[in-house]
């Protein structure tokens, strides 16, 4: 049985040298003013995954309203040949749109996913006393990267999203 944590503490933290004497381990110190330092720095990408969140919230509704077209339209038969033609279009305006909004959620994911990550490198490098902020600007730069990539899958969406909509109207009701 174990007389006191700090006793055991100790003892776990030696090792044996080559001659088969016992020595202390060093540990790395964690300071307080380090920790409150990490806590301040790993804030600024706490905020933009709140950002990445909304998006996400935004690009998945899109994709949810494109899915629930295309399962109205396959659900209702064209009248004529030629709404037969017109029913072919959209589908294939569709599934353009969705293969740039599904993109731009995988995009977005992955600026999420290296943007946790950052956090995580800053915690070790001032908890393990690592040096490794060259790691931490290369993964931000990523989720940058991510990010950016995310908007532009986007905006081509939105983009071709108006330009192949038709709207007509007919004795002063709006169709779509």
């Amino acid at each position: 049985a174990r007389s006191g944590s700090s006793g055991w503490v100790r003892q776990r933290c030696q090792q044996r040298d080559r001659s088969g004497q016992n020595r202390a381990m060093a540990l790395p110190e964690i300071n307080i003013t380090n920790v409150s330092q990490a806590i301040q720095l790993a804030l600024t990408p706490v905020f933009l995954l709140t950002g990445i969140g909304g998006l996400l919230n935004v690009m998945t509704g899109r994709l949810a309203r494109i899915i629930d077209r295309g399962r109205y339209l396959a659900e209702t038969p064209p009248p004529t040949l030629a709404g037969s033609a017109r029913l072919e279009r959209e589908f294939h305006d569709l599934e353009k749109r969705r293969r740039l909004a599904s993109g731009a959620i995988t995009a977005c994911t992955f600026a999420a996913l290296t943007t946790c990550l950052v956090i995580v490198l800053l915690f070790l490098e001032v908890m393990g006393s690592l040096r490794i902020m060259w790691l931490v600007g290369l993964t931000f730069m990523l989720s940058t990267l991510a990010l950016v990539i995310s908007l532009a899958l986007f905006l081509r969406e939105v983009y071709l999203a108006t330009h192949t909509v038709r709207i007509a109207q007919h004795s002063g009701q709006t169709r779509f």
